[in-house]
């Protein structure tokens, strides 16, 4: 069988998350919150399903949440640098309000989403983050034909798959989820990804009720 199982998942909620700050490719930790979300997470994986390979962008928000869902697996996390966040160049570390008001030209092009426009100071366009991902996703789960893995990235990440899946283009309006830890299942084949399933967030119930949340 071609096929590849992918579980898809975005990392755990960080400080920047809550502030509505763009992280990009800086390497900002999770919270006390994410660190809860992975290891519910991680539990309820462990419980049902079986896992072959774990992957994960090297930035540490999602290396921490891949490493909780490996540990329960009995496996280590393979880091790859094509499952990055976007570069989001000088809007990194400002939050929306903060490129609305101090970048309005750039903020139109990114609420547009103008598929060639690039945020200044080495930001990446749309259609350059898309290629990235899609290539990363084609080596990884190439190499896994018939069995099921995880990765584990970033909102914009899961963005491109969904629109992949769905063949969306890059500047439809988005209207699913893309919430921190949700389980995103896809199915890859050499002919591309196509969506089974989206947005589970059932391993989060847990999480509000802990007193450490509170």
């Amino acid at each position: 069988m071609d096929a590849t199982r992918i579980l898809a998942i975005r990392h755990g909620e960080t400080a920047w998350n809550v502030d509505t700050r763009l992280q990009g490719h800086l390497d900002i930790p999770l919270n006390e919150v994410g660190l809860q979300q992975a290891a519910h997470l991680s539990q309820a994986l462990v419980q049902s399903e079986a896992i072959d390979a774990v992957y994960a962008s090297d930035l540490s928000r999602a290396h921490t949440t891949a490493s909780a869902i490996a540990q329960a697996m009995g496996q280590s996390v393979t880091a790859h640098p094509g499952l990055r966040e976007r570069h989001f160049g000088a809007f990194q570390g400002r939050t929306f309000a903060e490129i609305e008001a101090e970048l309005p030209d750039d903020a139109w092009h990114w609420r547009k989403r103008t598929p060639e426009w690039a945020p200044p100071d080495g930001g990446e366009s749309l259609i350059v983050l898309r290629e990235r991902i899609l290539n990363t996703v084609d080596e990884l789960a190439a190499r896994h034909r018939g069995q099921q893995i995880v990765m584990v990235a970033h909102g914009g990440v899961m963005d491109i798959l969904y629109r992949a899946a769905t063949r969306l283009d890059l500047q439809a309006p988005r209207t699913w989820q893309l919430t921190n830890t949700a389980v995103n299942r896809l199915l890859w084949t050499p002919q591309g990804l196509s969506l089974v399933g989206w947005g589970d967030t059932s391993h989060l119930d847990a999480v509000g009720k802990d007193e450490t949340s509170a």
